[in-house]
């Protein structure tokens, strides 16, 4: 009998955490409007912000930010970071093949992400002086205080080819987490890497 006490108890105060967690995790998280980051975040997706991390960008991650003059809160993939330089070449072959010199100098490297190939069939090339789209793919240097960014669906993705570089004062903070379905692992995963490029871009070394 007491073993079946203490097992209601057990239950009833799980089923009163989930009362009081849901609210707290809607109040908390900020939900995903949209497919520009499909597959790894999904319309309706709630993600939770890393504290203390406003203003913050590092490569390949995840962030909220407002797109200079926009006041929409948007959420990107962080590509080059300040003194990169960025382009993006495309072929009817290979229509979406972004392009990283890490700090401007060094080898030119590939950004690799599955996702991007499974979904992309639109070609432009970037990049121009404020890091939009291009009539042809040119590596430009990333602003002191800026950054460069793209949705992980580039087709239905709004990002720095429309928008220009993004503000790093305008990062409202790093996607730690998906708070919300519970079934869908917490972590985001689909986390691009460098391979070396044996092209060459603007006169850049492959």
């Amino acid at each position: 009998m007491n073993a079946r006490r203490a097992a209601g108890a057990v239950l009833g105060a799980g089923v009163l955490l989930c009362f009081l967690a849901a609210p707290a995790v809607t109040s908390l998280s900020v939900r995903v409007d949209g497919t520009s980051m499909a597959p790894t975040l999904q319309e309706g997706d709630r993600v939770l912000v890393a504290p203390s991390s406003a203003g913050e960008a590092r490569r390949f991650d995840v962030v909220l930010l407002r797109a200079t003059g926009r006041d929409a809160l948007l959420v990107k993939r962080v590509i080059g970071l300040p003194g990169d330089r960025v382009a993006i070449a495309s072929s009817p072959e290979r229509p979406f093949e972004v392009l990283l010199q890490e700090r401007g100098e060094g080898p030119v490297h590939r950004v690799v992400a599955p996702q991007w190939a499974a979904q992309v069939h639109r070609t432009g090339a970037c990049c121009g002086p404020d890091g939009t789209r291009s009539a042809r793919a040119e590596l430009r240097t990333v602003p002191e205080g800026a950054f460069f960014y793209l949705g992980d669906n580039p087709d239905l993705s709004d990002d720095s080819r429309e928008y220009g570089w993004g503000e790093l004062g305008r990062v409202e903070g790093r996607v730690g987490l998906r708070a919300f379905p519970v079934s869908a692992s917490p972590g985001l995963g689909n986390r691009p890497v460098l391979e070396r490029w044996q092209g060459s871009v603007d006169g850049a070394a492959p």
